[in-house]
């Protein structure tokens, strides 16, 4: 590798301060009930060995949701509970998170979670299952907003679901994107990489979609569904 010279450094380090201040600029702007149950989901989600979207992230996703005024948003991976916590903060104040996970533990969890934050029980349909078995019985265009943080294998399949999920104008948003540097990375990478490139490139050059790959967490691609 090049070793990077004075100019270089203070860029790259310029750059990797912003980003520490970007992912942590959002955490101010949630209430001690809300930052309190994040903290409890991102602990079981600890427990379980299992990765949560960042706050940078959720920051992203929160904003979003407002962006669209979304009613309907539909999650493929609920985890925990963090990231609908954000996409449950910037949805309308009578919209409805569904949220599909092929482990009914980690959507108790979640459940406990939404609700130490504050959500109406209403306010979020969980439906077990794998995300593929469950898509195809969800409403044609009923969706303002589909998060996508599943299988990177079905990552694919999931743009196309939520190609027919999305309204007009909707967006859809794939965590993860960046796989901790590897999609980027020359060397041979794991099938799951491979998949996350095809999916970038699908994005990029689908006449359907307007795309932005935002820099927080670990890659958020974004895409407007056009009318």
């Amino acid at each position: 590798m090049r070793q990077l010279r004075g100019q270089e450094r203070a860029i790259t380090g310029n750059r990797q301060t912003s980003l520490a201040f970007a992912e942590a600029y959002g955490a101010g702007t949630i209430d001690g009930t809300t930052e309190a149950a994040l903290r409890w989901s991102r602990d079981r989600a600890r427990e379980a060995g299992i990765r949560t979207v960042t706050t940078g992230t959720g920051a992203a996703l929160r904003l979003l949701a407002a962006t669209v005024d979304a009613k309907a948003v539909a999650e493929i991976g609920t985890g925990t509970g963090v990231s609908g916590i954000y996409l449950l903060h910037g949805m309308r104040p009578d919209g409805v998170l569904t949220t599909v996970d092929c482990e009914p533990e980690r959507q108790t969890f979640a459940k406990q979670a939404f609700r130490a934050a504050g959500f109406a029980g209403n306010r979020a349909r969980f439906i077990p299952g794998r995300a593929l078995d469950v898509l195809p019985r969800l409403a044609d265009g009923g969706y303002d907003l589909v998060f996508c943080d599943g299988d990177l294998m079905e990552c694919l399949e999931y743009l196309a679901e939520s190609l027919r999920l999305l309204r007009p104008g909707g967006l859809v948003c794939f965590e993860g994107v960046f796989a901790d540097g590897r999609t980027v990375d020359s060397a041979v990478q794991p099938a799951e990489v491979l998949r996350l490139r095809e999916l970038l490139r699908a994005v990029r050059e689908s006449t359907t979609l307007v795309p932005s790959l935002l820099p927080v967490g670990d890659g958020l691609l974004c895409a407007v569904k056009r009318g």
